[in-house]
């Protein structure tokens, strides 16, 4: 920082009179990037690292004590939430798998509920998990007996390493190959079910055009029969019409106009294990196998014209309604269709930080995301390890990482919008803060007397009755019931004098209320569509509203609110998924980030505005997620820059003296110790290190500075612009397991830096050509120049070598718009600042 201070400092008071225009961009492009790097560097001043351990969680909640006599498991529910919206995009086969690990995690059986929300309501998606929970009869116990790793059946057996490795029991191999045999079988019903789907619709619709003409001939005897046209319905297999968005778009049937729908699939376990059996009716042995499922649960909201769905998070606040009234678990993992449980004992190891001491302030548990699929060198920097295992785990050491989308552990009563416990001293309780004046012996609920004194978590210190409870969290009084509850029982045990607000040790192994009626009722009227009207939902309850990066914004609520949160690095991966892996694809992943961070920036929810309970540090964290988008524009000129000095035969300064040059070794040599220190200390390696350093050049260079260009148009005119894909190349290889990589698909996100990169290349043969002809050749301002183009081209190489696809079939536009800008650029330049014809400093065109 002192080095950096002091060369800011020297570049301003040595300004280059030769070309001052030169000068001053460059020097106001390097304040800006000294400031975008401090926002970067500051918030990794207090890193921590966290760890485990489960046996003290086994010993304090599941084993045999004076408080719980017969060892039942004292730990809280998990409702687990896992988002779909469209089955083209996102193959049912995946998000099976998914649940299929889900419901064969290492958690206590009768503690689970999963729910998956399909957005598109769409049939295929629920009969693929209807046969998911049916395969699921032999896939959990069998991960139970033999204790497989990992626990998505598509991932275990394409293992490549020994599967038999470290196996004891006798029987493994014969029950490996039955169940395998049967996971084929279940991958082929999966993947024929949208020509079983349109064949029975075919015959059910075919049916229903015989019975209208019967029944038209009944009723007219003389006249000619007409052909009958009835709606082409999408059909369950019980003969009846699909409630949700049929093949062919209807009223009432489309994606956006649709039934609310939930189905129970898996009913709530019995409390007491229900072991297996060795007899004939099963494949394998399971004597002394629990075969218990958890429950699970189909979810689609209802969709009707006229209403903003809010999307994603739209969805996932559905989702915490319904869960609220069915299962109401204290915590919400909330998961990715494409990101499966790898480690079974994942949500153990969250479970230990949120009944920590202390454990009651933290809103959310975040875990790294890890990817599959990656290529090896991987080129685009898919894995984002300098994110995920730096940035993260340094924000760790303040109030906790930013909230990322999925893999990540809520304390549900922090999405209700309540202060953390303890926020205001002189106003004890606050969310627990509310219900902190239990009942020392209840084991559920407070008195209605003690509910009248909740508060809401406001900044002001009025509190609210019950009668105004509906106003933020709608009419449904199973909803409003079930807080105090979740609240209660999310609480650590107060096994020790220093927890405070603490439950009794024992208060939660008692059996969970089955499933009515009525209460699946209440569920499908809080996923109605106008259930939110004139309620806090998304505003200050649940997801949050408004931006296309809703998890940043929701955790950052929470912070903003005073609560902690604890991001959890595990031996074994927790979660792993997917990522796009060619460039294109990349990009506008990318490009979706970097909008919500410009939208961010122009809300309310802009860091500069945060409370006073935000941490200095984590409010500088949260003002560099929303600000680093308008670094591209900085970029883009100062990648510029050494193309308009080749083109000039100047610098940024007067000469490259030794202050210069001492300077720019010192800043360089220091920032090569940081990074070899993040390194060091996060354990990544130095190439995804350099793979982030030019995915950070590419992605500023293009997506960014759309993201900006968008957000402003937004902002200042109200329109929306999008970026688009059209031609596509390249991926025809199906033995290639990274055949994706090498797919062109024509974007405009591609032209800024093609353009950078052929002005760069004409700017270094112009360089040359001025300086090997003119009479004094002034190498050492050549020097300068090339030496920063070709810094730019070695970060823009992943870009180049995307475009030659694998066999260099770039769509030929892209070529042609970028070559038309670079040589517009170039001739614009010619005709601004023509060769005088004498020698200038650096070298004219001077022939013998």
């Amino acid at each position: 920082m002192v080095v950096l201070a002091l060369f800011l400092a020297w570049r301003v008071n040595h300004p280059n009179n030769d070309a001052i225009w030169l000068w001053g961009m460059s020097v106001v492009c390097e304040i800006w990037f000294a400031f975008s790097w401090l926002l970067d560097q500051l918030p990794k001043l207090c890193p921590v690292n966290r760890s485990t351990d489960l046996n003290v969680l086994k010993e304090k909640f599941e084993t045999p004590s004076p408080n719980n006599p017969t060892g039942k498991s004292d730990l809280p529910g998990i409702d687990i939430f896992v988002s779909t919206a469209d089955p083209d995009k996102e193959p049912p086969l995946v998000t099976a798998n998914t649940i299929l690990s889900i419901l064969a995690t290492d958690y206590p059986v009768e503690k689970l509920a999963c729910y998956v929300s399909d957005d598109g309501g769409a049939l295929l998606t629920f009969e693929a998990m209807a046969e998911a929970a049916s395969f699921a009869n032999i896939w959990v116990p069998f991960c139970r007996k033999h204790r497989i790793e990992p626990r998505n059946p598509e991932s275990y057996f394409n293992l490549k390493r020994d599967p038999y490795k470290n196996k004891v029991l006798p029987d493994f191999v014969k029950d490996r190959r039955r169940v395998k045999r049967e996971y084929d079988e279940f991958k082929v019903r999966i993947n024929g079910l949208p020509d079983s789907i349109r064949r029975r619709s075919d015959a059910y619709h075919a049916r229903e055009e015989i019975k209208a003409m019967k029944l038209q001939r009944e009723n007219r005897e003389d006249e000619p029969v007409e052909s009958v046209k009835v709606p082409k319905a999408t059909w369950m297999a019980d003969g009846t019409h699909w409630p949700g968005t049929w093949l062919s778009a209807s009223p009432e049937h489309s994606k956006s106009d649709h039934a609310g729908i939930i189905q129970v699939m898996l009913k709530p376990p019995s409390d007491e294990p229900l072991h297996g059996a060795d007899d004939d009716a099963r494949l394998i042995d399971l004597t002394d196998v629990d075969i218990r499922l958890p429950m699970l649960v189909y979810v689609s909201r209802e969709k009707r014209p006229g209403y903003d769905h809010n999307k994603k998070a739209g969805a996932m606040n559905a989702l915490v309604r319904a869960s609220a009234i069915m299962s109401n678990g204290p915590f919400i993992l909330n998961l990715d269709c494409d990101h499966y449980i790898y480690n079974s004992q994942a949500m153990r190891e969250g479970m230990c930080f949120m009944m920590d001491r202390g454990g009651d302030r933290l809103c959310y548990v975040q875990f790294p995301q890890r990817f599959e699929g990656i290529d090896p060198s991987d080129r685009y920097a898919n894995h984002n390890t300098v994110f995920f295992d730096v940035n993260m785990r340094a924000l760790d050491g303040l109030q906790g990482p930013v909230y990322v989308g999925t893999g990540c552990l809520f304390r549900r009563i922090s999405l209700y919008g309540f202060d953390p416990p303890r926020s205001k001293e002189h106003h004890p309780g606050c969310c627990s803060c509310c219900f902190s004046r239990r009942r020392k012996h209840s084991s559920v609920a407070n008195t209605p007397e003690e509910n009248r004194a909740l508060r809401m978590g406001d900044s002001d210190d009025e509190e609210m009755n019950l009668s105004l409870l509906p106003k933020r969290f709608g009419n449904s009084s199973f909803l409003i019931d079930s807080i105090p509850v979740a609240e209660f029982q999310g609480r650590p045990l107060a096994d020790h004098p220093a927890v405070k607000n603490g439950r009794p040790p024992g208060a939660l192994t008692i059996p969970r209320e089955l499933l009515d009626a009525s209460t699946v009722a209440e569920a499908i009227s809080v996923i109605s569509c106008w259930y939110e009207d004139k309620t806090e939902w998304g505003q200050r309850v649940g997801w949050i509203y408004g931006s296309v990066t809703e998890d940043v914004v929701t955790g950052y609520r929470m912070h903003n609110r005073g609560w902690k949160s604890v991001y959890c690095v595990t031996k074994r991966d927790a979660f792993r998924g997917t990522a796009p892996i060619n460039l294109t694809d990349r990009l506008h992943q990318v490009l979706r980030w970097a909008t919500g961070s410009v939208e961010i920036f122009f809300s309310r929810n802009n860091a500069l505005l945060a409370s006073p309970r935000m941490k200095l540090l984590q409010r500088i964290a949260y003002l560099n997620v929303g600000i680093y988008p308008f670094t591209s524009i900085f970029l883009i000129v100062y990648c510029f820059l050494p193309a308009l000095s080749l083109f000039s035969g100047q610098f940024i300064v007067q000469s490259l003296n030794v202050t210069f040059l001492t300077y720019l070794l010192t800043i360089t040599l220091t920032l090569c110790m940081l990074a070899v220190l993040e390194i060091k200390w996060s354990g990544i390696e130095l190439e995804e290190w350099w793979r982030n350093e030019q995915f950070w050049l590419i992605g500023g260079t293009s997506a960014h500075l759309a993201a900006v260009l968008q957000g402003l148009l937004k902002v200042i005119a109200g329109i929306e612009i999008s970026f688009t894909l059209t031609s596509k190349s390249g991926g025809d290889d199906e033995d290639d397991e990274f055949a994706d990589l090498y797919i062109v698909k024509w974007s405009s996100l591609m032209i800024p830096p093609i353009t950078i990169m052929m002005v760069n290349l004409i700017a270094i043969a112009v360089g040359f050509s001025r300086t090997i002809y003119s009479v004094i050749p002034q190498w050492s301002r050549l020097l300068g120049g090339v030496f920063f183009s070709f810094w730019v081209l070695a970060h823009l190489y992943p870009f180049a070598k995307g475009l030659m696809g694998r066999r260099g079939r770039t769509p030929t536009i892209v070529f042609v718009w970028s070559g038309l800008i670079a040589i517009t650029i170039s001739l614009l330049w010619v005709a601004i600042n023509p060769p005088s014809g004498t020698n200038q400093i650096g070298g004219s065109f001077q022939f013998p």
